[in-house]
């Protein structure tokens, strides 16, 4: 761990998270938050925890949120620097300007900061050294492989191929590329200025040259965050333990966790994995299961909550109801209206009184409904 001291990381954060609109028309992708910490914080937390302490992170779309969340990152124990993107460089290109930015000279790794793992970087790290590689890429094992990048290994783990997006059917390996980088700082030289893309143009043109490009098989847990469904499972795996990450508040059960300065009627039922936010106000016979609930929520009398991650700063009123959906922040769901499951509803909407919702709706910042 010692050794990673010495090393720099640098941080992607400058996509638009397109897979999770409506909820990022107002908010980056990196903030958007599981068990109520951005997404990006735990992979901050990660970084620290195996010795990563020199972070640069590039930023482009609500780049101010970000910024004014994590600061010089001092609070997070690490020190972060920022690249802004005025135009998007793509992947390679924005890490050719973070690492120009950090004066790069050595080994460095690279990490999305919208995914949620708990990958063992010291492992990465150690695993491509041993191979002596220009590049090591973090797969994960996936069931469905048609929305990520395939790798393709030889039995020695050098990268012998790529597939984007394959059909199922037609795939060569179940192993994806996790957006986990390990390169030495002479691939650095071979991105061309402007924009440029480690999947579709460094990776499969390098694969091609022979050069020493290797996969490194993970076995922690790696989630892309990439769609509502995946949102609510990343949710829901770390209230379980699936994934070691930091949860806050205080531990009240085996899947439970409560925030500070709540009141909570000693009727409300919880059931499953539930965690409750700081500041939050539970009333008379109200029922959570298998849900997040953010800081300062008022949840009002028999309102009923079901596999659903409602953010901070909202308003449930009395016998509202939701169902495996997302509610944004500074939203109001008035009495007896019914959120149906697979629905989004952003930031600051008005769902009035003992209105529908209908399953997969998705309401952009600002409606009323």
């Amino acid at each position: 761990m010692n050794d990673n001291r010495r090393l720099k990381a640098l941080i992607m954060a400058a996509g638009y998270g397109t897979r999770l609109e409506p909820l990022t028309i107002a908010v980056p992708k990196p903030m958007i938050p599981i068990v109520n910490i951005p997404c990006m914080q735990h992979n901050l937390e990660l970084l620290q925890r195996h010795g990563f302490c020199d972070l640069i992170t590039n930023i482009h779309y609500h780049p101010e949120q970000i910024q004014n969340y994590f600061g010089d990152g001092y609070d997070f124990g690490v020190n972060l620097t920022y690249s802004f993107e005025e135009k998007l460089l793509g992947t390679a290109g924005g890490v050719k300007k973070m690492a120009r930015l950090g004066d790069i000279k050595e080994t460095f790794l690279i990490l999305s900061s919208d995914a949620l793992t708990d990958i063992n970087l010291a492992k990465i790290v150690a695993f491509h050294k041993e191979k002596k590689a220009l590049i090591t890429i973090a797969m994960a094992k996936v069931e469905d492989v048609t929305e990520f990048g395939v790798v393709i290994t030889d039995d020695n783990g050098q990268v012998i191929g790529f597939q984007e997006k394959p059909p199922q059917e037609e795939a060569k390996s179940n192993m994806v590329n996790a957006g986990i980088y390990v390169m030495e700082p002479e691939v650095l030289n071979i991105i061309p200025e402007g924009f440029y893309d480690f999947g579709k143009q460094l990776f499969p043109q390098l694969v091609a040259e022979q050069a020493a490009i290797y996969g490194y098989p993970m076995l922690g847990y790696w989630s892309d965050v990439g769609s509502l469904e995946k949102y609510i499972e990343s949710s829901y795996d770390a209230m379980k333990g699936s994934v070691c990450i930091n949860i806050p508040g205080n531990k009240i059960a085996k899947s439970a966790w409560v925030g500070e300065r709540e009141k909570i009627a000693d009727s409300a039922r919880f059931e499953g994995a539930v965690i409750i936010g700081d500041g939050c106000k539970i009333g008379k016979d109200v029922y959570i299961k298998d849900s997040v609930i953010g800081d300062k929520c008022v949840i009002e009398d028999g309102a009923v909550i079901t596999g659903s991650v409602v953010w901070s700063d909202c308003i449930i009123e009395t016998e509202a109801s939701i169902n495996q959906s997302v509610v944004g922040n500074w939203c109001h769901v008035e009495a007896r209206a019914k959120i149906l499951q697979g629905s989004i509803v952003s930031n600051r909407c008005l769902i009035r009184k003992a209105t529908e919702i209908s399953p997969k709706s998705r309401l952009k910042p600002n409606s009323i409904a």
